[in-house]
């Protein structure tokens, strides 16, 4: 029998909303070899981050809230109506009004992205282990041990 796959904690439109403010925090490069963290698709990294840390959705899901009220003052129907270049206004006013909201967000966004195999890879970088059976390490001279091992005990057996 397989395991059925957890719910999502965020609705399809939070979840646009969410790709939305994604690439807000990490943009596509001009030169187009990065892409957005949305464009990524880190939703679900973001997703299964809020699965496991305490209050990390009800957090990300009540800034969305407030994004989507400040875009509705501004004549759109949710902050993803908006054009592109009024979303970081409407970013910085939701960090005024629900302060915990975009550096949860952003810790997650860079973990997520940086780990990324195509991000990885885009930055040249190799994508196996540190150790073991990654990177080499040099040999030791074990022979800066000697002084140490030569020293009576300095605790007693019990």
């Amino acid at each position: 029998m397989s395991e059925a796959a957890e719910p999502s904690p965020f609705t399809p439109e939070q979840q646009h909303a969410l790709r939305c403010v994604l690439d807000q925090i990490i943009p596509a490069s001009s030169d187009g070899q990065m892409p957005g963290a949305g464009e990524l698709g880190l939703v679900d990294y973001i997703e299964a981050a809020a699965s496991k840390q305490d209050g990390l959705a009800p957090t990300i899901a009540q800034g969305l809230a407030e994004a989507d009220r400040i875009a509705a003052g501004r004549g759109a129907a949710r902050l993803s109506d908006l054009v592109e270049a009024e979303r970081p206004e409407v970013l910085r006013e939701v960090a005024s009004a629900q302060p915990g909201f975009l550096p949860s967000l952003i810790f997650h966004t860079y973990v997520g992205y940086y780990q990324h195999p195509k991000i990885v890879l885009a930055l040249g970088m190799e994508t196996h282990p540190p150790f073991p059976k990654g990177f080499p390490m040099e040999q030791s001279d074990l022979a800066l041990l000697d002084a140490v091992r030569r020293r009576p005990k300095m605790y007693r057996e019990v």
